[in-house]
């Protein structure tokens, strides 16, 4: 049997990342060969790989990086927490997400295609499989770009947020849009403003939205729960609040405050906080997924949007990403 020094283990583990064993055993493998001893490692990564296709790599590493008018989230997924607060999978997380910043990457396809230590990051995540047991890739990439970033890593790195914005030049700025970060982070919208749905996914919703409050009042009344009973909606999305349907709604706003004998002259102080109420039940769909419509984590007596006016009139969100691995 060849002998292998601990020099040739140590070169092997070097230029692989393998551990010690893996690597003696590569060696004596290949009868001391560096070369053979690293296309064994390779295969075995391959062959780890293949059988680990399937499985879903959930949990990971989500990585930041913010130079100049430019931010980067890369999320590295493996399938369990053990491997992902690994020290050595925690600084690969970081490297590739440099190298990706570095060499603009804008898709996933980009970032695998990079070179690392003599081979492509796909290539190396493939041997770091072979390594620890788990599928490890590149889950996910999103870069954005602007004048002003923020940027927040949530407490385990399975939550990254980057916010490009307008300060209206007020100081203090930075730490307000870490708060509004911080939100996103929370709260998981999906997009910045109502407008930006499709009108038929926004009907189909409110049916959905109506459907179940329906389903819930009907259990509540059943099952005798006590709970109170929910309105039910009319829409879902400020999309649908036209100004017909707003002045509609004061209307009969006003028409219900007459039946009710309250006086005209105190009508103007009655019908903005229904309004406002109306308004609030029919947006739904908004609160759940637009961000500006959301209430504000940091102080929810108001949307974010009047959080961000109130801080500055002409500050304003320009636009957002979350990466999450969890």
């Amino acid at each position: 049997m060849t002998t292998i020094s601990a020099k040739a283990v140590s070169e092997l583990r070097k230029s692989t990342g393998a551990g010690m064993m893996d690597c003696k055993k590569a060696l004596e493998e290949s009868g001391g060969d560096l070369d053979g001893a690293m296309d064994y490692l390779r295969k075995k990564g391959q062959k780890v790989a293949a059988k680990r296709a399937d499985r879903e790599a959930s949990e990971g590493v989500v990585a930041a990086v913010v130079e100049g008018n430019k931010g980067l989230l890369l999320s590295l997924g493996c399938e369990t927490d053990f491997v992902a607060k690994n020290e050595a999978f925690i600084e690969l997380t970081n490297t590739i997400a440099k190298m990706a910043f570095d060499a603009d990457c804008k898709t996933v396809d980009d970032v695998n295609a990079l070179e690392i230590d003599g081979t492509t990051v796909k290539e190396r995540l493939v041997n770091e499989t072979g390594k620890v047991g788990e599928k490890i890739e590149v889950t996910n990439l999103e870069v954005v770009e602007g004048e002003n970033l923020s940027s927040y890593i949530h407490a385990g790195a399975k939550i990254g947020v980057l916010v490009s914005y307008k300060d209206g030049s007020k100081d203090g700025a930075d730490q307000f849009f870490r708060g509004v970060s911080m939100h996103i982070a929370a709260m998981k919208p999906q997009i910045l403003d109502p407008n930006e749905f499709d009108e038929d996914f926004v009907q189909k919703e409110t049916e959905a939205l109506q459907a179940q409050i329906n389903a819930e009042n009907e259990l509540n009344e059943k099952e005798n729960l006590g709970k109170p009973m929910k309105n039910v909606p009319q829409f879902a999305s400020r999309r649908q609040l036209t100004p017909e349907v707003l002045a509609a709604t004061e209307e009969a706003i006003k028409a219900e405050l007459k039946a009710e004998g309250k006086p005209e002259k105190i009508w103007d102080k009655i019908v903005p906080g229904k309004l406002e109420r109306f308004i609030a039940d029919n947006t739904l769909l908004d609160q759940e997924r637009c961000l500006l419509s959301q209430f504000y984590a940091l102080d929810d007596t108001k949307t974010v949007e009047a959080a961000i006016k109130e801080f500055h009139p002409e500050a304003e969100v320009v636009a957002f990403k979350r990466v999450s691995v969890n």
